[in-house]
C-alpha cells in the first residue's frame, strides 16, 4: 500500500463548498424547469413533483447512505439519517426560507393545504409507530413503502390548485 500523503485542512473543506455550490446551481436549474412541466399540461400536478419527485430527486445522497449502512445491519444510524433529514426540513429549513422570503419581499408562508397537512401528519405518525419499539422487519419496512405509493398515487390524481379550489367551493 502507497504512503499516505497528508492534506491540509483547508482542501477538503474547499472541495465541500464547491461541491455546495454545484448542488445549489443543478438544483436552481431543476426547479426552475417545474414551472414549464407544470404549463405544459403534461398531467404531472405541482403536489406530485413537490412531494414525490424533489424528495427523490434532491435526497439522492442520502437514501444512498440509509440503505448502505441498513445493508450493513446499522439500523440506528440508518433511522437517524433517513428520519434526521425529514426532521431537519421540517423544524429549520422551512421556517428560514420563510424568514428569507419575508426579508426579500417574497410571498411565502406556513400555509399548507388539507392534503399536504394528512400527508405530513399520516407519515409522521406510521413512522413514529414503527420506530418506537426500536425494532424492525420486512413487513414494517413493506407498510412504509406502501404508505409511499399510497401518498404518490394520491399526489398524482391530486388536482392543480385552481381545480381543487373550484371542487372546494371556491371562486
Amino acid at each position: 500500500m502507497p504512503p499516505l500523503i497528508p492534506i491540509s485542512a483547508y482542501s477538503p473543506i474547499a472541495v465541500l463548498l464547491i461541491s455546495t455550490g454545484l448542488v445549489a446551481v443543478c438544483a436552481e436549474f431543476m426547479v426552475s424547469s417545474i414551472h414549464e412541466l407544470v404549463a405544459a399540461d403534461t398531467g404531472i400536478s405541482e403536489a406530485f413533483i413537490g412531494l414525490i419527485l424533489l424528495p427523490i430527486i434532491g435526497n439522492a445522497a442520502e437514501h444512498i447512505t440509509a440503505v448502505s449502512v441498513a445493508w450493513k445491519n446499522k439500523m440506528d444510524l440508518a433511522i437517524g439519517v433517513a428520519v434526521g433529514s425529514s426532521i431537519q426540513i421540517a423544524l429549520f429549513v422551512t421556517p428560514l426560507v420563510v424568514i428569507l422570503g419575508w426579508i426579500l419581499g417574497k410571498d411565502l408562508s406556513l400555509y399548507f393545504t388539507l392534503f399536504e397537512t394528512v400527508c405530513v401528519f399520516v407519515s409522521a405518525f406510521i413512522v413514529n409507530f414503527l420506530v418506537l419499539d426500536g425494532r424492525s422487519n420486512y413487513l414494517e419496512g413493506a407498510l412504509l413503502c406502501a404508505a409511499y405509493v399510497i401518498i404518490a398515487v394520491a399526489a398524482f390524481f391530486y388536482p392543480h390548485a385552481k381545480a381543487a379550489n373550484l371542487l372546494g367551493g371556491g371562486n
